[in-house]
């Protein structure tokens, strides 16, 4: 049992519980029922029966449905992006902001979480990601359109590994993911690996700073 429902089980009466509920209890619910058995089984009626409350003080404080989803993936994709200092490489940089997105939508592992690109947890990332581009020497709209670059090349990878299944009987091949009939953690590890040093090295290529110093090459 949650704390929130231990806390809630001593109230007088179910007003009482209503009136204490908080939206950070309500969200903290539902990601707990998430991770237990999918975002299908999230619901306002779930989640007010893990709290011990009727579905109506949710509406008033999260809104419906698709505002509860919102906020699972809010609260999954927070704070996601690394920090960084200022004398690091933009492609060094890049390429950890990169993986640890793909490491917090492998911990989302549902589409509907992942794919909606206005969402306020992306704007958040994407704002240390062009600052890095801009201290490389990137103007202002390359800075913009490589942070997109970016960020849609591993979403877009993220959607897709979530549906990745390993195949039956296995070819060897002399490239990880060249096999047709399916593919490995690991290879899907490296294939993430060559997505985005193929995305860096045309970002680098295409629209980087004229100044060979501050192209920021990886090391």
């Amino acid at each position: 049992m949650s704390r929130a429902v231990a806390r809630r089980s001593g109230t007088s009466g179910p007003g009482a519980a209503e009136l204490d509920l908080q939206p950070e209890e309500i969200v903290t619910a539902a990601v707990d029922i998430f991770h237990e058995s999918g975002l299908d089984a999230v619901s306002m009626r779930s989640v007010s029966s893990r709290l011990g409350v009727s579905p109506v003080p949710l509406y008033s404080r999260i809104g419906n449905k698709d505002a509860l989803v919102d906020a699972i993936a809010n609260r999954l994709l927070t704070d996601l992006a690394p920090s960084t200092g200022d004398d690091e490489a933009w492609a060094d940089y890049a390429a950890r902001w990169a993986h640890e997105l793909r490491s917090r939508l492998r911990n989302a592992r549902d589409s509907r979480l992942i794919l909606p690109p206005r969402r306020a947890a992306y704007v958040e990332a994407s704002r240390p990601l062009i600052q890095a581009l801009r201290r490389g020497g990137f103007a202002a709209d390359a800075a913009v359109q490589a942070c997109r670059l970016l960020m849609w090349a591993t979403v877009g990878f993220g959607v897709v590994e979530t549906g990745a299944e390993p195949g039956g009987r296995r070819r060897r091949t002399a490239r990880p993911g060249g096999d047709p009939g399916g593919l490995d953690a690991g290879e899907i590890d490296t294939l993430f690996e060559l997505h985005i040093r193929y995305v860096i090295e045309g970002i680098a290529r295409d629209a980087g700073p004229a100044d060979p110093a501050r192209k920021g090459r990886r090391r």
